[in-house]
């Protein structure tokens, strides 16, 4: 009732929540393959059905499917049942689904408001932890627990700065490797994880490489792409529609800058204090060991976090 008898936003602000328009550019690879799919699916939803229960829907069936494999892998380092992998990566699926329909729903119902892209965009928030997660599971990546938080951490920050930089420029930009094809990938690993086994993912590769490591790198490749794709329209400034900015004067620079340089040194200390870690050697399920070796007798290591140099064994 408090809230209720407030007027929590001033006239000009109600004024521009009313004006606002949900506004995105999309060069997805993947997207203009599924956009047959999601068309036929929204077509198949009654016009009674609200976008915002198509929404709930999808994040509770990937709450729930990510549930049940943390349930036979708590520590990430079980081994869960395959059939757990084979229903995340469903529950994924139809989540995706969902997620991609709500909107177009919406624009069907005539029913599309600024207070559902927030609740879309909401959910979205907290399915991302449970997506990344699932897929930390599914290959065992509990065996290396600062890789799974790198994993997790690279998610969460990825999805913050992708709506930072929609907040200053006033357009939701998705890239050409985006959420799509992200979470497609997630789906793949979930069911090679059930057609294969979990154990799958500790097979070497090349040398000592094992085939877990091929997600760390594309997230790393990927990660530090979109990033600099974020970051390029973020120290930009606030040219939104509606003048929205977070780039406050400070020494000739702004936050913007500010913020993308904390940003962008925490992904990279982040990354090298991983690599230190593989200095130590095999400390895997399998005694495994990501380290190189060269000529027989280098391998490189990173005794320094800002220095690295090659030892010999």
């Amino acid at each position: 009732m408090y809230f209720y008898k407030q007027k929590l936003l001033h006239a000009a602000q109600l004024k521009k929540l009313y004006d606002h328009k949900y506004s995105c550019t999309n060069v997805s690879l993947m997207d203009p393959y599924l956009q047959p799919w999601w068309t036929w699916l929204v077509s198949k939803v009654p016009l009674w059905l609200a976008p915002n229960l198509i929404t709930i829907v999808g994040l509770l069936i990937n709450i729930a499917t990510t549930l049940i494999l943390i349930y036979h892998s708590p520590t990430g380092r079980d081994e869960p049942p395959r059939w757990a992998s084979a229903l995340c990566g469903i529950g994924l699926f139809i989540y995706q689904s969902l997620d991609a329909i709500d909107g177009k729903q919406a624009r069907r119902t005539n029913s599309s408001s600024p207070l559902g892209e927030l609740f879309d965009h909401g959910c979205d928030s907290i399915s991302t932890v449970f997506v990344a997660l699932s897929a930390c599971i599914s290959v065992q990546l509990g065996y290396y627990p600062r890789w799974m938080f790198f994993q997790c951490f690279c998610a969460m920050t990825l999805f913050y700065c992708a709506h930072w930089q929609t907040y200053v420029s006033g357009t939701l930009r998705f890239g050409r490797i985006d959420v799509t094809e992200a979470q497609c990938t997630i789906i793949g690993i979930h069911m090679i994880s059930a057609v294969f086994g979990p154990s799958i993912w500790m097979t070497k590769i090349f040398g000592q490489f094992e085939l877990w490591s091929t997600m760390a790198i594309m997230t790393i490749l990927c990660g530090g792409w979109s990033l600099l794709e974020f970051f390029s329209v973020i120290r930009a400034g606030g040219v939104g529609k509606n003048g929205s900015t977070v780039a406050i004067p400070i020494v000739g620079g702004s936050w913007n800058h500010t913020v993308c340089a904390m940003f962008t040194f925490g992904f990279i200390q982040m990354f090298v204090t991983f690599c230190q870690s593989f200095r130590a050697g095999g400390v895997g399920k399998n005694g495994s060991t990501v380290a190189v070796s060269i000529f027989r007798c280098f391998t490189f290591s990173f005794p320094h976090p800002m220095y690295p140099v090659l030892s010999f064994n």
